[in-house]
């Protein structure tokens, strides 16, 4: 990460070594680095002696460590919506029979926080704690159409356009488009753009003052699944969008008003 210095470094290491899933060894991760052979080996001990990288001397591989769990387990009770929208979640499944998705935007792709998967489940990319692309997912595209125009700006111009389907949308032109068309109506869907087969409706969850803080969808397969009747769900999905939203903003996302103190320190 340019400019980051040290701390970027370190937490690039860390990405790298959580992306594989597994325990990972040294060799491994050097095949893959951008780090020289001793920098990568020096970042790898300093984070093992921090407690953010655990490390097995007999298989010698290494893994998440227990300071980041915990860090990570404080992240998620703190600033992700999923303790919050965990019932909603769960009655909007029983309701629907089809796989339920709630996400996050981070660093202009999604974050997938929770899932539940349909009654009879469905092969697809999406899972808790996995990112994926905004400009051709229904979560992804519910939320940037509900970004100030700031963010959407550079939400926008942060996408990839990567082509996964024949229905993908691979233009900026083509993704503002479709977001106008979401903010008109209130919803947005995924017609097999990220995956072929799997299709989904969205809606945005949104403070009471319109501040974006994620989306719900439900999703399922054109083998049993048509937006005829997916569609009518739209009204039940937006209602528990609303709800987690509202609880949302009562528990841990307020809508904030500047103080008189940062008022005075902006006229000056």
């Amino acid at each position: 990460m340019a400019g980051d210095g040290t701390i970027g470094k370190a937490c690039d290491v860390l990405d790298q070594v959580a992306a594989f899933a597994r325990p990972v060894r040294f060799a491994e991760l050097l095949e893959s680095s951008d780090f020289p052979k001793a920098t990568l080996y020096r970042f790898l001990q300093t984070l093992t002696n921090q407690g953010m990288l655990s490390y097995d001397p007999d298989r010698q591989t290494y893994t998440p460590g227990l300071r980041l769990v915990r860090l990570a387990h404080a992240a998620w009770t703190q600033s992700s919506l999923a303790p919050i929208a965990r019932p909603f979640l769960d009655a909007l499944s029983r309701e629907t029979g089809e796989t339920v998705h709630l996400a996050q935007l981070d660093s202009s792709q999604v974050l997938y926080v929770d899932k539940r998967n349909a009654a009879q489940p469905i092969e697809m990319y999406s899972q808790a704690g996995k990112v994926g692309p905004a400009y051709c997912t229904g979560v992804g595209k519910a939320m940037m159409a509900y970004l100030d125009e700031a963010a959407l700006d550079r939400a926008v111009s942060q996408q990839s356009y990567h082509r996964f389907t024949d229905k993908t949308l691979t233009s900026e032109a083509a993704l503002r488009a479709d977001l106008e068309l979401i903010r008109s109506r209130g919803y947005a869907i995924d017609d097999e753009e990220h995956e072929p087969g799997i299709i989904c409706i969205a809606c945005p969850i949104l403070t009471s003052g319109g501040r974006m803080l994620g989306a719900i969808s439900v999703t399922g397969s054109t083998e049993r699944m048509n937006f005829e009747k997916l569609e009518t769900w739209v009204p039940r999905v937006r209602r528990v969008a609303e709800q987690i939203g509202a609880e949302a903003q009562a528990w841990r996302f307020p809508e904030t008003r500047p103080s008189a103190d940062t008022d005075r320190m902006q006229a000056t």
